[in-house]
């Protein structure tokens, strides 16, 4: 009996994820807004593992839902730092594929609005299209922005979250 490659790896192909986002400050640290963030977004008690930008055929977008204390946990992560008075954004966009094949999602994050960060989104989802020669459906963004109040650290994230896997 012969097996192929695929047979002898281990495959996790996520079947279901759910979106969030969410916007921190922190007098103390950058680090600590981030972690605020991850609080705002319902992510802060996994450890979050970035994983790059494919949505597997057949996966459904659920709720969010709360995971497991420390759950390694794969996700799309956008995320942007700032300081006192800048304005920070970060966000993913999201798009199927027009031959029900699965999706991507493409994620970015800058020191300026949320309307500059769409801009950008919406290129790099269009090369993703372009690059795959496959049409895509209508894109989908989740974007946070902030400015950063005066003397403090601001966090911004935005982030696609796979819950399970077959």
């Amino acid at each position: 009996m012969s097996s192929t490659f695929t047979d002898d790896i281990m495959q996790l192909i996520p079947t279901r994820y759910f979106i969030t986002s969410g916007k921190a400050v922190s007098g103390t640290s950058p680090l600590n807004a981030f972690d605020r963030a991850l609080m705002a977004a319902g992510i802060s008690e996994q450890n979050l593992v970035a994983v790059s930008s494919v949505i597997p055929d057949g996966s459904a977008m659920v709720d969010r839902i709360e995971l497991p204390m420390g759950a390694v946990t794969h996700c799309v992560l956008s995320q942007m730092r700032g300081k006192s008075k800048e304005t920070i954004s970060a966000g993913i966009a999201y798009a199927y594929r027009k031959d029900g094949k699965g999706g991507y999602v493409a994620e970015g994050h800058l020191h300026g609005s949320g309307e500059s960060l769409r801009d950008e989104l919406d290129k790099k989802v269009r090369e993703m299209s372009k690059i795959r020669n496959t049409e895509f459906g209508e894109t989908h963004f989740v974007i946070e922005e902030m400015q950063v109040p005066e003397s403090m650290y601001g966090c911004c994230i935005a982030s696609l979250v796979f819950t399970e896997y077959r």
